[in-house]
């Protein structure tokens, strides 16, 4: 079955124009609609994109017709509100991570999406991209042994004013949510879930987290060391350890076209290097998976469940009670 999904984006900021770039390399993918709070905004993104309706409204665009599914690239604090008036409308959703602000508004739109049959998936577009694909076959094949241990960073230094939405808590605001998501994320897709965590920050004078550290153990009995900056440019590297070596993903891992497996046995050691190039920007990888879920019927993705986008957001709470980070949201 080879439908061309429907695509509409909510929201017209730096993500959804990178979204909106990836749908034009996406096979049997149409961008149809574009919303804005004003439809001056939503006609020129849309002009610039290809799409054929403009909607000065969220809520015209939830209630399109001829849009299938609807990617939201809105701010963090306006996910849970606008996944919920997509979802209400009929509309499948890709939700931008971090998917919400807690666990209890994530519960909200999951189960929304449960009662109505209606996709949902939260938009960790990293797990899709052929690199890392090809890097947890590897890891699931034994070659590295079981996997024991990730260590994984992301940061960079921002030099955003106090006013800019990284800094700002009513706009979700911080390290974690932005950048500590993906050492989370893939933490879990590679190690499994979470069962306990310890985290220390940095905070900034508005109270969010300039930078957070905070280690992990797994259900298969693994751990990790994760970290995320707004303050330093960390190598972002991901490291996935087991008894026999490591598979490593460099520079920029979120959105790498390479990895190292490193094999180590005594004294000898053998390292290959593996090269798969994302398509476009990357994003069309989560796109097409997307796009195969909604033709299958699927209302989630096995690469990025339901229940493990729930648990991630609760782990995301946790690390936030224990550095004392709260968001409006919360109250």
């Amino acid at each position: 079955m080879t439908q061309v999904i429907r695509w509409g984006i909510l929201g017209t900021g730096k993500i959804a124009k990178a979204m909106a770039t990836a749908l034009q390399d996406t096979p049997d993918a149409k961008l149809v609609a574009v919303a804005s709070r004003s439809v001056d905004s939503a006609t020129t993104f849309g002009q610039e994109y290809g799409a054929e309706r403009f909607h000065g409204s969220y809520q015209a665009l939830a209630d399109d017709p001829n849009v299938d599914v609807i990617y939201i690239g809105t701010p963090h604090p306006m996910h849970h509100e606008n996944a919920l008036m997509c979802l209400n409308g009929g509309k499948a959703v890709l939700v931008e991570k971090s998917f919400t602000m807690n666990r209890r508004q994530a519960e909200d739109i999951i189960n929304l999406a449960r009662a109505k049959n209606l996709f949902v998936m939260e938009a960790m577009w990293t797990r899709f991209m052929p690199a890392i694909v090809e890097a947890k076959r590897i890891v699931d094949s034994g070659e590295i042994g079981k996997p024991a241990h990730v260590a994984a960073d992301f940061g960079f230094t921002s030099d955003a004013g106090p006013e800019h939405r990284l800094f700002a808590p009513e706009l979700g605001g911080g390290a974690l949510l932005d950048l500590g998501i993906y050492p989370l994320s893939m933490s879990s897709f590679f190690l499994g879930g979470v069962t306990g965590v310890k985290a220390q920050a940095e905070m900034t004078a508005t109270g969010v987290d300039m930078q957070t550290a905070f280690t992990l153990s797994h259900e298969g009995g693994g751990v990790s060391s994760c970290a995320c900056s707004l303050r330093s440019r960390t190598p972002t590297e991901l490291t996935i350890s087991g008894e026999k070596g490591f598979v490593r993903l460099h520079d920029r891992f979120h959105n790498t076209d390479s990895f190292t497996v490193t094999l180590v046995d005594g004294a000898s050691r053998s390292e290959r290097t593996i090269t798969l190039p994302k398509s476009g920007n990357g994003y069309t990888h989560e796109a097409q998976e997307v796009g195969r879920c909604i033709r299958a019927g699927l209302i989630e993705s096995p690469v990025m469940p339901h229940a493990e986008t729930l648990a991630i957001m609760g782990t995301l709470d946790e690390i936030r009670a224990q550095i004392g980070l709260r968001y409006p949201a919360d109250e």
